[in-house]
């Protein structure tokens, strides 16, 4: 790419935004079920109908972001709508009022969502727009995901560094301040920086242009079912990770440096999965990372109490899969969505739309399930049974594996060639 300083501004802003994701994801409904204390399965209900309410409103956000083209000739003014509502309800979300923190819980995560996604999918769009040569894309997205990953680890070593680990209100609090020191510089200097030349016109389209290009192009259909699903599989050992270590390898004091070796990993490694996908191609390169991911995690259901330096092994091994997980879906999704523009007028907004709501849809689906299951096996967590540590292990390691073998016979119906 000629101008390697764009990459680089381009990808700052994921830092903080993966700040927002990890106390969302982790420490926040441990911060409601023990500080706040609401039921864990009432908080575990309300933190899922809060994600699925957000998956339908994804599409159109991305169909606003592409409105935001026609009205202002950017996508900046509803990112910048969302960067306050983010600031604003995050604060609000980790200070709860306790007179009454359920509609609390249940409305700011809410807004939060929505406001990650009116940053985060013209955020995504842009890699289709700033460059048309299909390597760039590649080097956008994976740029991008090396930094949400850099943004994931100061998430992770804060609270440690801080000694504030083991309360979740300082915690999220450090956080929060954490966030708001990186993004707003960050925010601005990626929205200075980056600038689209370019001549999309936005016409008015229906439902029925979509269709046209899902009809027309399958390629897009057949990616986004495998991406559900190897999505699927990623989400449900994250979702079981606390309960795994802490229940079947007996060791929930390590799990914080598991997560850092973990996404470690995933950095040191995203060097050569670009370079494979130069020589093999984006599709075969992802293929081949959730074949490694999967061969590492089929020997989780030998795992038992004190098997911490496999645990470790296996963690490092998937790790490496982390960069070409995140990085190269997105970046195959660029390329189709700039086919698009083929059939149809610019909708590039709503088909990142349409990808964010798919994430999310797999991470409240994972949640969903995993629970289920447990509840089906009268699983708890202060005095499991060997029959419940099986479904756990089953859960963790195999059942992804299945997943991601489902998500192969969709990922290789895809045709990967330059655009």
């Amino acid at each position: 790419m000629q101008n390697k300083q764009l990459v680089f501004y381009y990808s700052l802003l994921a830092i903080p935004l993966a700040i927002v994701g990890l106390p969302l994801y982790i420490y926040l409904p441990t911060f409601y079920a023990t500080t706040v204390d609401i039921e864990i399965a009432t908080v575990g209900l309300i933190i899922f109908l809060a994600r699925l309410s957000d998956v339908f409103t994804d599409p159109y956000f991305g169909y606003l972001s592409d409105k935001s083209i026609e009205y202002f000739n950017s996508r900046k003014p509803i990112m910048i709508l969302g960067s306050i509502i983010l600031i604003f309800s995050f604060y609000a979300l980790i200070n709860p009022n306790l007179d009454f923190p359920k509609l609390w819980l249940f409305t700011f995560s809410i807004l939060v969502y929505i406001a990650w996604s009116m940053i985060n999918i013209p955020y995504l769009t842009w890699s289709s727009e700033i460059s048309q040569k299909y390597e760039d894309k590649t080097l956008l997205n994976s740029s991008r995901e090396l930094f949400t990953i850099i943004g994931v680890l100061i998430a992770l070593l804060i609270p440690y560094i801080y000694k504030v680990s083991e309360d979740f209100e300082q915690t999220l609090n450090i956080l929060y301040i954490s966030f708001l020191i990186l993004f707003i510089p960050l925010f601005f200097i990626t929205l200075k920086k980056v600038i689209i030349k370019t001549n999309i016109k936005v016409e008015k389209y229906t439902l029925e242009n979509l269709k046209n290009i899902y009809k027309n192009m399958n390629d897009l259909k057949y990616l986004q079912i495998g991406y559900f699903f190897n999505n699927l599989a990623n989400a449900l050992p994250a979702t079981l990770f606390l309960l795994f270590i802490e229940l079947v390898i007996q060791e929930k004091s390590s799990s914080g440096m598991i997560l850092i070796l973990y996404f470690f990993a995933g950095i040191t490694a995203l060097p050569f999965w670009n370079f494979l996908s130069s020589k093999i191609g984006k599709k075969n390169t992802w293929i081949t990372s959730i074949v490694l991911a999967s061969t590492a995690f089929a020997f989780v259901p030998f795992l038992q109490e004190g098997d911490l330096n496999a645990f470790i092994i296996i963690s490092l091994v998937s790790g490496l899969s982390l960069g070409a997980d995140m990085a190269l879906p997105t970046a195959i999704q660029s390329d189709l969505v700039q086919k698009s523009k083929n059939y149809e007028s610019n909708i590039s907004g709503l088909l990142f739309g349409i990808w964010t709501m798919i994430t999310k849809l797999s991470l409240a689906f994972a949640v969903a399930l995993s629970f289920t299951i447990l509840g089906i096996f009268n699983f708890e967590a202060s005095n499991p049974t060997s029959t419940s540590l099986f479904v756990l292990s089953f859960l963790y390691g195999i059942f992804p594996v299945i997943l991601k073998l489902i998500s192969i016979f969709f990922i290789n119906k895809y045709e990967d060639s330059k655009v």
